[in-house]
């Protein structure tokens, strides 16, 4: 194995304490959090309790003012054990990240020290039912109204949904404007006006709250809103790249927890007479799909060492993002193949490691807008 020079001994007696709270508080539930459609709220209080809450962000607003490695250990380390209901990395390090670099003093000191604690679950509200990957065609819209805004529009496809108690909903302030007339805006899920539709039903990461979000007049203080008026599509275009390398980060480490399950199983599993691991076949693809999936870890890891210098730029997230999912799509089909039909049960990890990989090539941009990324920097 190629060493991973980034990681010292303090992170990784951090990964193995957050393993460890991993194994004893959400694996043996995640199952049934599957069957409730989310996770269950008391993880939160408790991964804030530990500290595992937005530990990046400065200890006056509740983090712990470490770097971005020890988000990348946690990010990983859901992703290895197949828990894709928790969106912490959502709530850490993308939610938070805008609220740091946005907000108001007042902002930061009120959202990030509850959210920190588990107090406030966060929520990101950009995509619409006519609007994805194209966030120019954003409809909800934020009207000034005395010492208020006033927002009206719908949000669908988001992700901790059903737990936020607070969201940044993207909205046009100057409708004719295009990408200059969007804006940011902290709303609380208590406010009048704002419901949430039903929690949604996925192909896979049947555990996360992923929801339709409402907001009719909803009157939302002028202090509320996020960043300066008609700002929000370049604060949303700043931020990406940690998003597209989060992506990546729990792409990566999903095609190093398949291989590990599908090697053991190779090894148990006989077919004709001897072990699945002694026909060639099983043995060249999978020496195929590691070969691939080390290439990836080194990447990624380049790609963190340049985010932790600042030196991430946008066409290489979007190249790690579009490159890494597909490499996890591809890795779980080779895996689910080499599982035979027990590849297609829902009770062998491998078929919701298929499952949950599917949704990677489409949020965060879609790999085709990422493909459109590169194709202009060149």
């Amino acid at each position: 194995m190629i060493p991973r020079a980034l990681f010292d001994s303090d992170l990784e007696q951090f990964r193995d304490s957050f393993r460890k709270f991993l194994e004893k508080e959400a694996s043996p539930f995640h199952l049934q959090w599957e069957k409730d459609g989310q996770v269950d709220r008391q993880l939160w209080n408790k991964a804030g309790e530990m500290g595992y809450l937005c530990p990046t962000m400065p200890e006056e607003y509740g983090g712990s003012g470490v770097d971005f490695r020890f988000s990348a250990v946690i990010s990983e380390e859901i992703s290895h054990l197949g828990l894709s209901g928790i969106g912490f990395g959502l709530h850490s390090d993308i939610v938070a990240p805008y609220i740091l670099h946005y907000g108001t003093e007042s902002q930061k000191k009120n959202y990030l020290s509850k959210m920190a604690t588990g107090e406030m679950v966060s929520a990101i509200a950009m995509t619409e039912p006519g609007a994805g990957s194209d966030l120019q065609g954003v409809k909800t819209t934020a009207v000034k109204n005395g010492d208020h805004y006033v927002l009206n529009g719908s949000k669908t496809f988001i992700t901790n949904g059903q737990h936020a108690d607070v969201v940044i909903v993207v909205a046009k302030t100057d409708p004719k404007a295009g990408a200059k007339g969007t804006s940011l805006f902290l709303v609380e899920s208590s406010w009048k006006g704002f419901s949430k539709g039903k929690n949604l039903e996925k192909v896979g990461m049947k555990a996360q709250d992923t929801s339709e979000l409402f907001f009719q007049d909803v009157m939302v203080p002028m202090e509320n809103l996020l960043g300066a008026e008609n700002s929000g599509f370049i604060a949303l275009m700043q931020e990406l790249p940690q998003e597209r390398l989060l992506v990546g980060i729990t792409a990566i480490s999903a095609c190093e927890a398949a291989l590990d399950l599908t090697i053991k199983y190779c090894k148990e599993r006989n077919a004709f007479g001897k072990p699945l691991m002694a026909f060639q076949n099983t043995r060249f693809k999978l020496a195929e799909l590691k070969a691939e999936v080390t290439a990836g870890r080194v990447f990624l890891d380049r790609c963190l060492e340049l985010h932790l210098d600042k030196k991430l730029d946008v066409p290489t997230a979007a190249m790690l993002k579009q490159w890494s999912t597909d490499l996890q799509c591809k890795v779980m089909d080779e895996c689910v193949q080499l599982h035979g039909g027990y590849g297609y049960m829902w009770e062998y990890p491998i078929a919701r490691a298929w499952a949950d990989s599917r949704v990677q090539k489409i949020y965060a941009g879609t790999n085709e807008i990422m493909k459109e990324i590169v194709a202009r920097s060149l």
